[in-house]
């Protein structure tokens, strides 16, 4: 599936996009999906199992900022966790056996969608190995104007940066850590059916979507399946084997990779926007409030 460039470029800068995955039929049934959860959101007025929401969200104007675990809440959004294109991406770069972590949808959605901080998805769930990434499903054309995911070149060698405030958990790293050259962030854009592989060590962030374009991503994360998580398992060791996609189960695989513990846990549960909101600086704007109707005179 991945061209020996591809692959020297993945394990080079720590991330590639890869086209043409999907086809525009997928897409569109994709993005009308989406478009339906959105609209279901006018009832839901705080964050709940499925809805993250926009701090502008009203019923009048619904705005949602991540759909949670999407892969258990729609099967359009589960046969991507096993859509054979994606896993043989996988297996070009880890070998034939892969396990599935979870899912979740990132909204940004025209004018509005909010900025992620910068971070490594490692800080989050350390793992025995880190042959770990997180695959985006991209359902609108990614450009720069519309927020796209970003990444430091090579920083997925360098070390785990602290994602810590006063010595809590929130998820980000310190926007005014001189060891890491903001500045040399390359955008991973691409038409809509491309995919973004990302390093579970990538510093990557993202800006708020100032543009009239959505940006729709559906991010999975995956990991080889001889990396097995250092903070245990939630639902169980058999719940753990049913996640593999492909292959075979393995024992745990130990190398050396810097560690951070996600502990004491964040104050803020529920994302990692609300996360984030720990931190004491930011590195991205914020977007503006939504503009509240004017009274009827």
């Amino acid at each position: 599936m991945l061209s020996k460039s591809q692959i020297g470029e993945y394990n080079d800068v720590g991330a590639i996009v890869v086209p043409d995955i999907l086809t525009a039929d997928e897409v569109s049934r994709l993005r009308q999906v989406t478009s339906e959860f959105v609209d279901r959101a006018r009832d839901v007025t705080a964050h709940n199992e499925i809805y993250d929401l926009e701090d502008s969200h009203t019923p009048e104007n619904p705005r949602v900022r991540r759909i949670k675990t999407a892969h258990l809440h729609h099967p359009e959004y589960a046969r991507l966790v096993r859509h054979p294109k994606i896993i043989a991406v996988l297996q070009d770069l880890w070998g034939p056996d892969i396990r599935f972590d979870t899912a979740k949808l990132n909204l940004k959605s025209a004018g509005f969608g909010a900025p992620v901080e910068w971070h490594q998805d490692w800080a989050f769930y350390p793992h025995t190995n880190d042959h770990l990434a997180a695959v985006g499903v991209m359902f609108d054309d990614m450009e720069m104007a519309n927020g796209p995911l970003m990444i430091i070149p090579g920083s997925h060698r360098g070390p785990i940066f602290d994602h810590h405030v006063d010595g809590v958990f929130v998820g980000a790293m310190n926007p005014d850590n001189h060891e890491v050259d903001f500045a040399s962030a390359v955008p991973l854009t691409g038409k809509a059916g491309s995919i973004t592989v990302h390093h579970v060590r990538a510093v990557h962030g993202s800006a708020p979507n100032v543009s009239d374009m959505d940006r729709r991503l559906l991010l999975f994360q995956f990991r080889s399946a001889d990396a097995w998580p250092l903070l245990g398992f939630r639902d169980g060791i058999e719940k753990y084997k049913e996640l593999m996609v492909c292959g075979q189960h393995r024992e745990p695989r130990l190398a050396a990779a810097p560690v951070r513990m996600p502990l004491p846990p964040a104050k803020l549960q529920g994302s990692l926007y609300e996360n984030q909101k720990g931190m004491k600086s930011r590195f991205f704007e914020q977007p503006a409030p939504a503009r509240q109707p004017e009274p009827v005179k």
